[in-house]
């Protein structure tokens, strides 16, 4: 099974293979299917299964359907972390977890149901607001947008938790709360 990183990108880097998994992934299963989707002849095709399907990238079921193992990405991704837990987030080791468990690639990856979870968050994506300055809606949604593509409950929620303040029917926005570093 294709569970190294190194072995999943390098099966990855021809292009011939890589459009050979795009086109099982969006649903072609068939030698036939694959190339009617990826353009490619048969020849490569079938060089390009012959690989996927020897690295346990892919697998081969009996009808001759072709289907791709996800779980390899998974286990990958697994086996390519860092073993060390070092914590780049600067806050105390409770909040560091609730980040840890929300926060990925610099990215949040879901909005915490909880509202101490989603208070430890939005005091962290608040950190994005300089205090003293006015915002417009646009330049919060844009400060936002990095982190969630859904700005207007993370815009609801820092308002309603008293992190930012606005100003008219959503005009100016400016941080109200959040933690502040101390110099």
């Amino acid at each position: 099974m294709a569970t190294d990183a190194v072995a999943l990108i390098g099966l990855l880097a021809a292009p011939g293979r890589l459009r050979v998994v795009a086109a099982i992934v969006l649903g072609a299963s068939t030698v036939d299917e694959i190339r009617s989707a990826t353009g490619l002849g048969v020849r490569e095709v079938g060089r390009a299964l012959a690989r996927l399907v020897d690295a346990g990238l892919v697998i081969r079921d009996e009808d001759g359907r072709h289907w791709l193992v996800e779980e390899s990405f998974r286990q990958a991704a697994i086996e390519a972390a860092p073993d060390d837990k070092t914590d780049v987030f600067d806050a105390p080791e409770d909040a560091s977890r609730v980040l840890r468990a929300f926060i990925r690639d610099a990215r949040l990856v879901s909005i915490p149901a909880t509202l101490t979870k989603r208070r430890i968050v939005l005091d962290y994506l608040v950190q994005d607001f300089e205090p003293g300055r006015r915002y417009t809606e646009r330049q919060a949604n844009a400060l936002l947008a990095r982190w969630h593509d859904d700005v207007a409950s993370l815009r609801r929620y820092l308002v309603d938790e008293g992190f930012l303040e606005r100003e008219g029917g959503g005009g100016d926005y400016w941080r109200a709360g959040g933690s502040y570093e101390v110099e």
